[in-house]
């Protein structure tokens, strides 16, 4: 059984549509402590101490896999996260319309029987460790466009302010990559990881 070491239900509904068997258990990491100057870095040490917290909650069970997810969206080399108000939202918007960026999501699974405890994650091969980069095109929004979107609510509760699988999915023109990463976590990536 996977035990999803998030809160987000697009994850939680990616793995359901996927018909991957799983349940939830939050982690309760303080992601505010945790950082890193590389984006890429940063949502990779984000899911690791996701998963390795639900892990340290757990008694070994065999088939049992914790993962942990993390997703940043870098425009013009600045790092955004889910925007703080309205307000922010708009003006994030205001810069993406029209413009590239990168989702960045960082995957960490760890599948059990995981090492004795103090050591768990720090063998070699006890975890799966990896971070999904997807370009995303925004479309050229108008003023009121930008309004309109951020008045659903939608930007406030995801990475990057838009959401591929809701209204986010009209403001999108293209993506290069892997098109669930955007969602919260790449498919294929946890297919390969559970396949072997």
């Amino acid at each position: 059984m996977l035990v999803l070491a998030s809160a987000s239900p697009a994850r939680r509904r990616l793995l359901q549509q996927a018909a991957i068997p799983h349940r939830v258990q939050v982690s309760g990491v303080d992601e505010g402590a945790i950082t890193a100057a590389d984006p890429s870095e940063l949502v990779r040490l984000l899911a690791r101490a996701k998963a390795q917290a639900v892990v340290e909650s757990l008694e070994p069970d065999a088939g049992q896999a914790v993962l942990g997810c993390d997703s940043l969206l870098v425009f013009a080399g600045e790092v955004f996260g889910k925007p703080a108000d309205p307000q922010e939202a708009i003006r994030r918007w205001q810069r993406m319309a029209g413009g590239w960026g990168e989702l960045h999501t960082g995957h960490c699974l760890v599948q059990s029987p995981w090492p004795g405890v103090g050591t768990r994650l720090s063998q070699p091969g006890a975890i799966q460790l990896e971070t999904v980069t997807t370009r995303v095109q925004f479309a050229a929004l108008t003023a009121s466009e930008i309004e309109a979107y951020v008045a659903t609510g939608e930007p406030l509760q995801c990475a990057g302010g838009f959401a591929l699988e809701g209204i986010g999915g009209q403001v999108v023109e293209r993506i290069e990559g892997c098109f669930s990463n955007v969602i919260g976590l790449s498919l294929p990536l946890l297919r390969r990881w559970l396949a072997a």
